[in-house]
């Protein structure tokens, strides 16, 4: 048995390709190399070019303004230009904006709705109403800063009926509060609403009737700015918690570092506490299980009592249910149990590897600062796709046409959203047979040939974003890759370690390899956009799926997500492979794959070993910072000479869920690192025992607990036999 087991551990299964032959001549990451995949990385200049070209369209001819500032009924922005001291917009009449089948709500410009609109230094704090008898003047039933500019109260040149028809000043409003610069309805106030609103043209008789049209009427538009007002309020406690929200992160990243280097002397006992606490953790279920079994079997309850029920609770009421869960327990259990038995030397060797890759980073500790670069070049990305996006869907001209306020008048109805206008230069007069005519936005003009293109654009500038970012997370598996299997195939380690392996590994991979790097990030990207398709139909087609179509749909979301996890997988280990000796993406993702193939016991071991203790480091880094900003940020902890206190958040929540993201994405980014290394390791100590036999011309590269757990040395075999 035990001549056989050696013969396993030196001779792979060599159906899978044939293992890797001894040069003398290799010592390394090759350094003559040449470019590779050349056509893919011309077509991903050209990508990245068409890109650029569609940003600087975007940028040439989009107004982003729409989306920051809201409008007034002329067209002009509320809080820049000639309005720079008028930040918010009033709505004469905001009932309109929620009843009438004008309303025209987008995304981008918030609401432009069949009432006239103006900018105003502040909101309205208390009630008014247009209430006037015959020959009062204007300026004692309106306010001038809520009428439009246009008008002088002092001298309108008309009367106060004439005023209303036209909607040049309001005819009632309301205390309101600014939301995302615009006035809306402050509900605790309409309690408090005057007895004279009664007297209002269009609104009810009834006080309550008025409180309760008002209410219904702009609920929802109230509702969802307010959803919009909770990301200001978030901002703001941004604004005041950052420092300490930065001092929770530096401490999350320093303890995921000492969590790394701490791996190089606690790697077996935690690795051993980690397999004998699931084991122990079986053991219990089983005891448990036993327990409630014998329990209810005295009890004589079984499932023949109940039958079949929908209540699935009473289930765990019946002997037969904690058989079957005895059964199912004690099988994985002894599963475990004969895997850690004839699986353990392969164990130690993953433990051997996770220390080997702590004394591996310990020696080049720029590596942990290589995930910054690639979370800056990813933050490009993702805001050049952002502004992109942005500036393409404000790309087009705002078309205004002209709209009756009021739409019951019957010489109105012809021009009622049919004839186009310019709102800043608009005036009523033009149509004296319609008062309430007025200059509505009604959409972006879509008639020009970039109008026409938008929607291709975005899915462009949606492809080009997906094929970057795996490109640029490529580039830093690559490079990582390159570095550590420099140390690994140094004969004396640190001494023949190059000098800088990082920043030449990262030079290299840029000379010769952005072509096979884009090639393993297109493959990634096809897929990825196959996913995002079947979610955009799933999503639309959803309330029209039978039982079937949505089995096959699940079935197909599951296919694809299995193949993006697996092509993840396989451009991981070509790009190592590409680091390692400079070949071409097939070629490299093949020489991998069949590497790993001939070793698979080995890659199972060693990845399961891996992620249940990064999972594990993970859980700790996320779980103790997340604790700790917790007791901070509720006020539990109280820090002397701080000027900081939790009662001046609005939400305290929010800092403490932004700690523990940003808690996951430092600790995934410093165990990424780690996780890169041993993998790199990995695949070098299978070509090491491929290409070597431990003789004076071919010795082992690997460390001496490698080869002691291997039980081979790299004396010669003379000397081995004089020894014995």
């Amino acid at each position: 048995m035990c001549g056989g087991k050696q013969e396993e551990e030196e001779n792979p299964d060599t159906k899978y390709g044939k293992p890797a032959e001894f040069d003398p001549s290799f010592n390394g990451p090759i350094k003559k190399r040449g470019c590779t995949d050349i056509i893919c990385c011309i077509l991903f200049i050209i990508v990245i070019l068409g890109y650029l070209a569609v940003g600087a369209v975007a940028w040439l001819y989009g107004d982003p303004r729409h989306v920051l500032y809201p409008k007034n009924s002329t067209g002009w922005f509320c809080g820049i230009g000639a309005n720079k001291d008028r930040p918010y917009l009033f709505y004469f009449d905001i009932l309109k904006c929620a009843t009438s089948v004008n309303v025209i709500a987008t995304a981008l410009n918030g609401i432009q709705c069949p009432t006239t609109q103006v900018c105003v230094e502040r909101c309205p704090s208390e009630f008014g109403a247009a209430l006037y008898f015959p020959g009062m003047q204007p300026s004692a039933v309106f306010k001038q800063e809520l009428c439009v500019p246009s008008i002088d109260l002092d001298n309108p040149g008309m009367g106060v009926p004439e005023i209303l028809d036209k909607e040049l000043c309001p005819a009632f409003y309301v205390p309101s509060a600014p939301v995302l610069g615009r006035c809306l309805p402050d509900f605790k106030q309409l309690e408090n609403i005057p007895p004279s609103f009664s007297n209002i043209p269009g609104l009810p008789a009834s006080v309550n009737d008025t409180i309760s049209i008002i209410r219904n009427g702009t609920g929802d538009l109230v509702n969802g700015f307010n959803a919009k007002e909770i990301g200001v309020r978030i901002f703001e406690d941004f604004a005041s918690s950052w420092p300490w929200i930065l001092i929770c992160l530096l401490i999350a990243m320093v303890v995921s570092l000492l969590f790394l280097l701490l791996l190089r002397f606690t790697a077996p006992v935690m690795v051993w506490v980690l397999i004998f606490g699931v084991l122990a953790a079986g053991a219990y279920g089983i005891w448990h299980c036993y327990w409630e079994y014998d329990n209810f079997k005295n009890l004589s309850a079984s499932i023949n009592d109940i039958g079949f029920t929908t209540n699935f609770s009473v289930y765990l009421e019946v002997q037969e249910t904690w058989l079957a869960i005895l059964i199912i327990i004690s099988v994985v259990e002894a599963i475990l149990l004969l895997t850690l038995i004839f699986l353990r030397t392969r164990i130690l060797i993953a433990i051997a590897l996770i220390q080997e890759a702590s004394k591996t980073i310990s020696y080049m500790m720029s590596a942990l600062a290589f995930p910054l670069i690639t979370f800056v070049l990813l933050l490009v990305c993702v805001a050049y796709w952002g502004t992109t996006a942005l500036y393409l869907a404000t790309s087009g001209d705002p078309v205004y046409k002209v709209v009756a306020l009021n739409s019951t008048m019957s010489s109105c109805q012809g021009i009622n959203g049919t004839v186009t206008c310019d709102p800043q230069n608009f005036s009523a007069d033009a149509y004296p047979n319609c008062p309430s005519a007025s200059c509505i936005f009604i959409k972006y003009n879509d008639e020009g040939l970039l109008q026409r293109s938008l929607f291709n654009l975005q899915i462009f500038n949606a492809i080009a974003f997906l094929w970057c970012a795996n490109f640029v997370i490529a580039l830093g598996q690559c490079t990582l890759a390159g570095a550590f299997a420099s140390y690994y195939w140094a004969f004396r380690k640190p001494q023949d370690i190059p000098m800088f392996p990082v920043c030449a590994a990262f030079l290299r991979t840029l000379r010769y390899h952005v072509g096979s790097l884009a090639f393993g990030a297109l493959i990634l990207t096809l897929v990825q956009i196959v996913r995002v398709i079947l979610e955009y139909i799933d999503h639309k087609t959803k309330s029209s799926q039978n039982a079937v179509a949505r089995f096959i749909m699940c079935c197909l979301k599951c296919c694809f997500w299995c193949l993006e996890k697996f092509v993840k997988f396989l451009n991981r280990n070509a790009y190592i492979m590409i680091a390692i000796y400079g070949k071409n993406f097939c070629v490299s993702a093949k020489k991998a794959f069949m590497l790993l193939l001939r070793n698979a016991i080995r890659v199972v071991v060693l990845d399961k070993v891996t992620d249940l203790l990064l999972f594990f480091g993970k859980l700790l880094v996320v779980g103790g910072v997340g604790v700790l900003s917790f007791f901070f940020f509720s006020g539990r902890i109280h820090l002397p000479d701080s000027n900081f206190s939790s009662e001046s958040l609005n939400y305290y929540w929010m800092p403490i869920i932004v700690v523990v993201i940003g808690s996951y994405l430092i600790a995934h980014a410093f165990f990424s690192v780690y996780s890169m290394c041993v993998d790199t390791l990995f695949l070098c100590f299978l070509e090491d025992l491929e290409r070597n036999d431990g003789s004076q011309q071919k010795p082992y590269l690997m460390s001496k607990s490698l080869r002691k757990i291997l039980n081979k040395s790299n004396e010669s075999p003379k000397q081995r036999k004089r020894n014995n």
